[in-house]
């Protein structure tokens, strides 16, 4: 098997620095889509695949930090956050990641499998009325995946799934703090079909593959796993 060759890390602005030198020979492939839409359950059976085929894999997703994880979830629960301090919070726990967890597992030749990533965090920004300019230069600092999938499922069945999962609704996925409506089952509707339009005009600046995950799990992990081998199969002919 042929060995994959070193190259630098691109980042979407200026970077971090001190890294802009760091050789990495992983690969870094993130699995978008909201709440319910599958991500975790296809992220486990493709960690799973490629552990199977030799690959050493870690996985990483949004408040995940140790150093802000916790406390965004606590500041969510205690009172309602406004739009900038909310993107600036998963900012920082974005930041701190992919400094101390990603990029050291990109440099040791490891698959990163990110559970979300800044595509999330700015469509979210910008259904709340943050400008996208402000989203795309804050993130000026992240590195840009080799691979990017959106599971892609209608707002009324994510609804359901989500449920029938948790029996209740998350305030802000239902998008109850920027007061599309009173009925939460139409915010939360509108604020979805928000998100995914937000995925649409991004798809061709960022790369974003769209996978319908509508379909049956084993049909969307087939598509899936087809895609990253082949990747992984061109990286090392």
């Amino acid at each position: 098997m042929t060995e994959v060759a070193s190259h630098p890390l691109r980042f979407y602005g200026e970077g971090i620095a001190y890294l802009k030198k760091v050789d990495t020979k992983g690969t870094l492939i993130v699995v978008e889509g909201p709440d319910g839409a599958g991500r975790s359950t296809q992220i486990e059976m493709i960690t799973s695949k490629l552990e199977a085929d030799g690959h050493a894999v870690i996985t990483t997703g949004l408040k995940r930090s140790e150093l802000i994880g916790a406390g965004i979830l606590e500041a969510k629960h205690k009172l309602p956050l406004g739009k900038k301090t909310l993107a600036l919070f998963y900012a920082a726990d974005f930041a701190d990641q992919l400094e101390h967890k990603v990029i050291p597992a990109l440099h040791a030749g490891y698959v990163v499998l990110a559970d979300r990533y800044i595509y999330t965090l700015m469509a979210r920004s910008s259904v709340r009325g943050i400008g996208r300019a402000w989203s795309h230069d804050l993130f000026g600092f992240a590195i840009k995946p080799d691979l990017v999938f959106y599971l892609d499922v209608p707002p009324v069945e994510l609804f359901h799934r989500t449920f029938q999962k948790y029996g209740v609704l998350d305030y802000y996925e239902s998008g109850a703090d920027i007061g599309l409506s009173d009925d939460l089952f139409e915010s939360f509707v509108l604020y979805q079909k928000g998100i995914a339009r937000e995925f649409r005009l991004m798809e061709a600046k960022y790369g974003i593959v769209r996978v319908d995950g509508s379909r049956p799990v084993p049909e969307v992990n087939a598509e899936l796993q087809k895609r990253i081998d082949a990747y992984l199969g061109g990286l090392r002919g």
